[in-house]
């Protein structure tokens, strides 16, 4: 019986620690998403840069292989081309339409 009564006194103090240690350690939430909220900010014009980047890439890939198709005479040609155009267009869509919608 009193090994139980001393392990709920250890138990209550250990919770009261762990309480106390808590609440010395706890931050202003406003303060970490505001925090947060710069850092991603500082990121997104390089994030959108990047995008643009590989927009340009994915276009002159896809330039390259529609060129080496259509020299070849493959019936494909249209649907090569439309497809690449339409990734390197949404890319850059994406990417403006991120920039203008969240005002960095």
């Amino acid at each position: 019986m009193a090994l139980n009564i001393c392990i709920m006194k250890r138990i209550k103090s250990i919770i009261a620690l762990l309480l106390i240690a808590t609440a010395t350690m706890a931050q202003d939430g406003n303060a970490g998403i505001n925090e947060a909220t710069n850092q991603v900010k500082s990121y997104f014009s390089t994030g959108t840069n990047l995008m643009y980047a590989i927009g340009a890439i994915v276009g002159l890939v896809g330039a390259i292989k529609v060129y080496k198709k259509w020299n070849d005479g493959e019936h494909d040609t249209g649907k090569v081309a439309s497809s690449w155009f339409g990734s390197c267009i949404f890319l850059v869509v994406v990417a403006t339409v991120l920039k203008s919608f969240f005002g960095v």
